[in-house]
């Protein structure tokens, strides 16, 4: 299985191939992609985009009014595993 940024970059390359426009992010616990999408897409670019976010752990559609719409997905990082981890405040 690939790391969660290698996946989210090649997410982030089906999309501009597409002709989107797309923002690949670093965070703590995940990798982001986001892709601004114009006033109208042709049904197959739908599709299309719909299948290169489907293989991301999380996506959606963010609509606006102001801001215009924003298909974004993230992929999760690979926690560490380290001895006998309970969790936030219950470790040893």
């Amino acid at each position: 299985m690939p790391a969660p940024e290698v996946s989210a970059e090649a997410i982030a390359a089906r999309l501009s191939a597409l002709g989107l426009t797309t923002r690949v992010e670093e965070h703590t616990r995940h990798t982001s992609i986001e892709a601004e999408l114009p006033e109208s897409l042709p049904a197959e670019a739908w599709r299309e985009a719909l299948e290169a976010v489907a293989e991301a752990d999380r996506f959606g559609l963010l609509a606006g009014s102001l801001n215009g719409r924003t298909l974004w997905a993230a992929m999760h990082k690979t926690v560490p595993v380290t001895g006998d981890v309970r969790g936030p405040g219950n470790q040893r």
